[in-house]
């Protein structure tokens, strides 16, 4: 798989620019705050039709337009495939696969991408739900149904919430609800379970050549792994903790409130490990996502690296760097080209921009 162009038009400071991926490896260069994450966002947007920085499209469209636009040329399986998002501020939004409008379910199936940035070496040292969200996103590069459980789940958790919240509680109505939550919360849990297991696998391995010797592992909340034994366990939560529910007015019980424990060598990493064994296991874990995907999809995804080698040591840079397998298509952003050994940067197309503008290579 790869992207062969990229048009922007208003997306965010992105006035009009186009990029031709002539190599296996990009370059864009910048100062802060000039364009270079937005044009590593738009790629990921077409392949998630998410971004990791905003819940809301009117955020991309650039200030004083009305509209943004983002076209590709895509190729996989040796076959060209044109892409086309846009959306306006009546947030009216059109995808198009060969100028065919399409859903959203199809458009997703298309183009695969590993976003790794600065905002992903913090996972340890964030919340649950930052956790919760990367582990989401991972797993919805794999089984595009995924994310049509999470919107059913989360549909039910904010019936129920709304429920919880009224004058009078409707306690039949409320068992309905349990038991969809149940349901619907073991098929989530089993999949993150699954997919936790796969990627420790890969990610351990390549845990222990960067750090030497050290195991990490990776332990999910709910102790049980076969989606009958999930759902038991969800219906056994959801009745006793119901009076809690029932005082604090939200749901309380499911895989909304679940977190991932992170060991190296059997300790807590969350707590006491050093910013660089931390660095060590995020690098780790998406480089397994990498592996996962080409494993799972038979194509290997698109790897955006948004200024994150700045905040690794030459070591762990040395092993990204040299790890990246010469079928995957790398877009890497930098403030300049002194991270990068000149032998690198031989097979490596390089790009500036500034104030939304790509400028001649430097």
């Amino acid at each position: 798989m790869k992207i062969v162009s990229l048009g922007l038009k208003n997306y965010r400071n992105c006035e009009n620019i186009l990029l031709d991926f002539n190599k296996q490896k990009t370059l864009i260069i910048g100062k802060n705050a000039q364009g270079k994450t937005n044009i590593l966002e738009s790629i990921y947007l077409l392949s998630d039709l998410k971004s990791t920085r905003t819940s809301s499209w009117l955020d991309f469209i650039k200030f004083n337009t009305k509209a943004f636009e983002i076209n590709a040329r895509i190729i996989k399986n040796n076959t060209d495939i044109e892409l086309d998002c846009s959306y306006n501020e009546e947030k009216k939004r059109e995808l198009k696969v060969n100028k065919v409008k399409t859903s959203s379910k199809d458009f997703r199936l298309i183009v695969k991408t590993v976003l790794f940035s600065t905002k992903d070496l913090l996972l340890l040292r964030g919340t649950p739900q930052d956790r919760r969200d990367w582990l989401d996103r991972a797993i919805s590069q794999i089984y595009p149904a995924y994310d049509e459980r999470l919107n059913k789940y989360e549909k039910l958790r904010v019936q129920k919430n709304n429920l919880l919240k009224s004058e009078e509680i409707d306690f039949t109505l409320l068992d309905i609800y349990n038991d969809q939550i149940a349901i619907t919360g073991a098929n989530i849990i089993y999949l993150r379970k699954k997919f936790l297991k796969e990627i420790e696998t890969i990610a351990s391995n390549k845990h222990k050549i960067i750090s030497n010797s050290e195991e990490f592992t990776l332990t999910y909340t709910c102790p049980y792994n076969e989606i009958e034994e999930i759902n038991s366990y969800l219906k056994d939560e959801l009745i006793r903790r119901k009076q809690e529910e029932l005082g604090r007015r939200q749901a309380c019980v499911g895989p909304h409130r679940d977190d991932i424990e992170f060991k190296i060598n059997n300790i807590d990493a969350v707590k006491f490990a050093s910013q660089g064994q931390q660095r060590t296991l995020v690098l780790s874990l998406k480089l397994g996502e990498l592996d996962i995907i080409k494993q799972k999809t038979g194509f290997s995804p698109i790897l955006l690296l948004d200024d994150v080698l700045a905040e690794l040591d030459e070591t762990r840079q040395n092993y990204l760097l040299k790890s990246i397998e010469n079928d995957v298509q790398t877009i890497i952003t930098s403030v300049d080209t002194l991270l990068f050994e000149e032998e690198f940067l031989k097979d490596v197309e390089i790009y500036s921009i500034e104030n939304g503008s790509i400028k001649t290579n430097p």
